[in-house]
């Protein structure tokens, strides 16, 4: 079973990345942030977790008001540096942890908690800034996988402080109950005092930052009950985000041994570090609780096996069939759609497609691209683009031709959804 090794919770301002970057470990402004994070540093060294959890929220790099959402898990087995606004920064990309991700949507949404699923965005320096002094990397890579949550904390309404405890307690059951053998961090982080827009800008409060970091580790609850606006004038508007924290407290035993914290206020934000061990007991019965909540994870979907021809579309299938699905998806694009029939061939390459990938999509294997995980509704986007109808390719799906298939509909119409030219 999967361990909780404990929690580190870290402030995730910029400034932390642009010391790291332009070199500034010698500059007395800036050294005492890199003095605080290595004792941080020093703990993952020793502790060698094989994921973190990292909780976090983007600063609408990646996550616009399109589709804004309260909790986003990143599903994805990659997660590049984002720009911007000046080029990403010389950091490499990070694993993901596909597996353990869908292990935990699943168990969340066994715990009432709706989310929304995330691949292929990079993420910006609500993540990397911080991981920049958090993890060594002697060869160039990162020591370990992640599984990033982007919490939704700047356009409101967004999660009470309440809530996002309640979500640390539920990420505990999801990560102690993933059947295997391996040791997960959890990593809020976001804060403290700090406020960047309109008038208020510039405003800080250390004294709320160091009762903040005590109310934390000895007494998160007492931080359920306060409103977002108590966050905020405590802290600064943006220095609310630190409820983020509160998914990582509530990740661990309700007693917890501080084993590092720190602080420094260099400009707009005050930088701090805290690290958390828990002190839960051992229990006896801990397999049974977590096989009964396995059990649970599995009721939905009971059963489904026994469907002929059924195919959930799950997150494993996303992941795998990812590229082909943006792929075609990408089919409702005009440049992109001209570009495929003028010359598919061309348009696999480009868009990085595997061998097995494109011979499904060139000889219109639709039962085979079910198979390999391919959503039907990008089915239905080829054959319009190609001039096919949904009749068509459902009738290839179980074998038949076209007028056999039709023989067992109602009516015998003809449709697809190719708009103007259908």
């Amino acid at each position: 079973m999967a361990r909780i090794i404990g929690g580190v919770a870290a402030s995730h301002t910029p400034t932390i990345g642009f010391a790291y970057d332009q070199n500034k470990q010698d500059d007395p402004s800036w050294g005492p942030i890199f003095q605080a994070f290595k004792p941080v540093e020093d703990w993952f060294k020793e502790k060698k977790p094989d994921a973190l959890v990292y909780i976090f929220n983007d600063h609408v790099t990646s996550f616009f008001f399109d589709h804004y959402s309260a909790f986003t898990l990143g599903i994805g087995e990659e997660y590049q540096v984002a720009d911007e606004g000046g080029g990403p920064r010389d950091l490499p990309a990070i694993k993901g942890d596909p597996k353990l991700a869908a292990h935990i949507a699943s168990s969340l949404v066994t715990d009432e908690f709706d989310l929304s699923y995330f691949q292929d965005k990079p993420l910006d320096h609500g993540f990397f800034s911080p991981m920049s002094v958090l993890l060594d990397r002697p060869d160039g890579q990162w020591p370990t996988k992640i599984v990033p949550l982007q919490i939704g904390v700047l356009q409101f309404p967004i999660p009470t402080a309440a809530r996002c405890f309640k979500l640390g307690k539920a990420l505990r059951r999801a990560i102690e109950s993933y059947p295997e053998d391996i040791d997960v961090a959890v990593v809020s982080t976001g804060g403290l005092s700090h406020q960047v827009h309109g008038e208020g800008a510039g405003f800080n409060n250390p004294e709320w930052d160091a009762r903040f970091l005590d109310a934390i580790t000895d007494d998160p609850t007492a931080l359920t009950r306060m409103t977002h606006a108590e966050y905020a004038k405590l802290g600064g508007f943006e220095g609310a985000e630190v409820i983020m924290w509160l998914v990582m407290r509530g990740a661990l035993s309700d007693k917890v041994k501080r084993v590092h914290s720190s602080y420094y206020l260099p400009s707009m934000t005050g930088i701090a570090t805290l690290v958390l061990e828990n002190e839960a007991a051992e229990l006896p019965d801990a397999q049974a609780v977590n096989d009964r909540h396995r059990a649970r994870m599995a009721e939905q979907l009971a059963g489904v096996e026994e469907m002929t021809g059924t195919y959930p579309f799950d997150i494993a299938r996303s992941v795998k069939g990812y590229r082909i699905n943006r792929f075609l998806h990408d089919l409702v694009d005009p440049d992109h759609r001209a570009r495929f029939l003028d010359d598919q061939e061309r348009a696999f390459k480009e868009a990085g497609l595997s061998e097995e990938e494109q011979h499904l999509i060139r000889t219109r294997d639709w039962p085979g691209m079910i198979h390999y995980g391919v959503i039907f509704f990008m089915l239905e986007k080829l054959a319009a683009v190609i001039g096919m109808s949904n009749l068509h390719v459902y009738a290839a799906q179980r074998g038949e031709t076209l007028e056999d298939f039709l023989k067992t509909r109602n009516t015998q119409v003809i449709y697809s959804v190719a708009g103007k030219k259908g």
